[in-house]
């Protein structure tokens, strides 16, 4: 195949890539974007769950009678809670119910509780999806069709890959041109401007696009990246299965006793996240931060405690963990821009807009070359 036909082939792969997921490819950056930082967001668009005492309240927050609200507020569900300590003062103590009986019919749905750190009044209560950054969340993970539609985010993210590695071979210039090629250049028409606006864009954020469909595509299917994780070798510290732990009339042991217990484990560490056994016997589950770890929101040090004796039943240190365990704790906090900061939040910002500036340029170039055939042949 001569050089000419091969680049005509890659030119109409890039193109027909575009022309027919060029929408959808907008519609997960647009969305993305957003949801890089939805937390704030969320406070911004409902003003209630602000915390406005500025102090240092996470620190303060107990378990114990963070429950203990959560029950008299809701006495009728004693399933397990998911309780989330703020990151900043701003931000509210979180707590999810997974298993609402309002929203069983859905795959996914919990009930969200916010509370103000201080008094732990409750400040705003609502299921997953029925408000505007959950249902942006859902729309970019599944389309809002659940397991059919996380499949074709999925497959919408392999195809991304493909038109940026298509779109990075069209634009590949030769080694004496290069430094040229990469440099903006007043335009001499609306087709040059078109022209290098699209080539240049694609080029400047290929590399994050790049790293945004691959973990994205990492995320959509967590099976099948473990399972490549596992067949490269690279292996992955899975956690126990483990059988009921208690029976009904069992004292529990205190949620603040199992705080106190994982803190011991990780000296230095912060605490983020604790989930609370239920009427199966589950261990009482908790989530720290260490420093150097990718993400704070979703940290990867678990400590498990028996939900009625005070032991230890597993914990993980992702700083002794296997290879693949380190690769899989960096996918989230690389896909939402975390694991940089807050420059990398916004990096990741600003990319997730580049996809529908590409799609219109390129749609736009495509009339052009549209309008130039037609007014070759007349």
């Amino acid at each position: 195949m001569r050089v000419t036909q091969a680049r005509r082939l890659w030119l109409l792969l890039h193109l027909q890539i575009g022309f027919w997921f060029g929408v959808g490819f907008a519609l997960l950056g647009l969305t993305g974007s957003a949801l890089v930082f939805y937390p704030e967001l969320d406070r911004l668009l409902n003003p209630a769950i602000r915390v406005n005492v500025r102090s240092p309240a996470a620190a303060a927050v107990s378990f114990d009678a963070v429950i203990a609200q959560l029950r008299r507020l809701h006495p009728e569900r004693q399933g397990a809670w998911r309780i989330e300590l703020p990151l900043n003062e701003a931000a509210p103590v979180s707590a999810r119910y997974y298993r609402p009986v309002e929203t069983e019919h859905r795959k996914f749905a919990p009930l969200m509780v916010t509370l103000d750190p201080q008094s732990l009044t409750a400040t705003s209560q609502r299921f997953w999806g029925d408000y505007l950054m959950t249902w942006l969340y859902d729309l970019h993970y599944t389309f809002l069709f659940e397991d059919i539609g996380q499949t074709a985010v999925g497959v919408l993210g392999i195809f991304l890959i493909a038109s940026l590695l298509t779109g990075l071979y069209l634009w590949w210039p030769t080694k004496a041109g290069f430094l040229r090629a990469i440099r903006p250049k007043r335009a001499r028409s609306r087709t040059q401007f078109t022209y290098d606006l699209h080539t240049l864009t694609g080029l400047y954020a290929w590399l994050l696009l790049m790293v945004l469909a691959l973990t994205g595509v990492a995320l959509v299917f967590p099976n099948a990246t473990q399972r490549g994780i596992e067949s490269l070798s690279l292996q992955q510290e899975r956690a126990p299965a483990l059988a009921r732990l208690s029976v009904p009339g069992d004292e529990p042991l205190g949620l603040d006793q199992a705080a106190d217990l994982a803190l011991r484990q990780f000296p230095g560490a912060k605490l983020r996240w604790l989930e609370t056994s239920d009427d199966t016997g589950a261990p009482i589950k908790l989530r720290l931060f260490q420093l150097g770890e990718p993400g704070q929101r979703f940290p990867q040090t678990y400590v498990w405690v028996h939900p009625v004796e005070r032991r230890v039943l597993w914990q993980q240190d992702p700083q002794l963990a296997p290879f693949g365990s380190k690769l899989l704790a960096w996918i989230h906090p690389l896909h939402n821009g975390e694991a940089l900061g807050i420059v990398g939040r916004v990096l990741v910002c600003i990319a997730g807009l580049v996809p529908a500036l590409l799609w219109g340029t390129g749609l736009c170039r495509w009339r052009q070359k549209r309008k130039a055939r037609q007014a070759a042949a007349h």
